[in-house]
């Protein structure tokens, strides 16, 4: 059966993550939903990334097989059925035994915090008037890209066969409003990028060294990391695929 990848972007304030849940909304369901509609028929999809409630996403993708023709117009007929939180950037043929998740050679996120009082970025990043080292922050960043090992990051519970991931990108950057961190792996935990997040921000702001910041990753113990990073300066930035994923 013909083998599709749908790209979606999300704004996730309003949603209880991305993977479907009974009870509660979820950027899965609301796509599931829109298509079936459209196709006229049950329509089940598989998610790249799953994003945890209240983080957005600049691009993820879901992959879902359907023996019916494809509409040139689908794209604007889905658009006009999902919220205003939820669009769909397009819809590529692929063979049919690809994956949106496991075919995925990596993925990128960022963080964003804002300085100063700014109603316009309130969802969209965390005001953190606070003052930060950047050069210490990059060293703990520089730590991270070093680092196999990520149980530390890891959230309890999460039910993983290994915690070992890939960094390629670890850096902090100033911007017009405060900090940004970019970050990208093979792979990433439960929970990890804020885990990064909130527990460098004990870095740069000298609450812990860079000595015990190592010594939080050695121990393994994820009760010594901050994961009390809010959801809404977190965005799936891109997922990267073989050049000839698509066909």
């Amino acid at each position: 059966m013909p083998r599709y990848f749908i790209e979606v972007c999300y704004k996730g304030t309003v949603y209880s993550g991305f993977q479907i849940q009974q009870n509660a909304m979820s950027i899965q369901s609301d796509v599931e939903h829109a298509l079936s509609l459209v196709m006229r028929n049950k329509i089940s999809l598989t998610g790249s990334s799953r994003t945890d409630a209240g983080v957005h996403a600049l691009q993820n993708y879901f992959h879902f097989d359907i023996p019916n023709l494809i509409s040139p117009n689908i794209i604007y007929n889905l658009n006009s059925i999902l919220s205003r939180d939820i669009a769909v950037l397009s819809i590529k043929k692929v063979d049919d035994d690809a994956h949106s998740r496991f075919n995925a050679l990596s993925r990128a996120y960022v963080y964003y915090l804002h300085a100063y009082k700014n109603p316009l970025l309130e969802d969209r990043s965390w005001y953190y008037p606070y003052p930060l080292d950047l050069v210490v922050l990059n060293q703990a960043a520089d730590i991270i890209k070093k680092t196999r090992d990520f149980t530390a990051f890891s959230k309890k519970n999460s039910q993983v066969r290994t915690f070992i991931c890939g960094i390629e990108e670890s850096e902090w950057k100033k911007t017009e409003y405060g900090y940004v961190y970019n970050v990208r792996a093979n792979r990433f935990l439960r929970g990890m990028v804020r885990g990064l997040v909130g527990t460098m921000l004990m870095v740069g702001k000298g609450k812990i060294n860079l000595e015990e910041f190592r010594s939080i990753i050695e121990s393994k113990d994820s009760s010594k990391a901050d994961f009390s990073t809010p959801a809404h300066g977190l965005f799936l930035k891109s997922v990267l695929y073989p050049i000839n994923q698509f066909l």
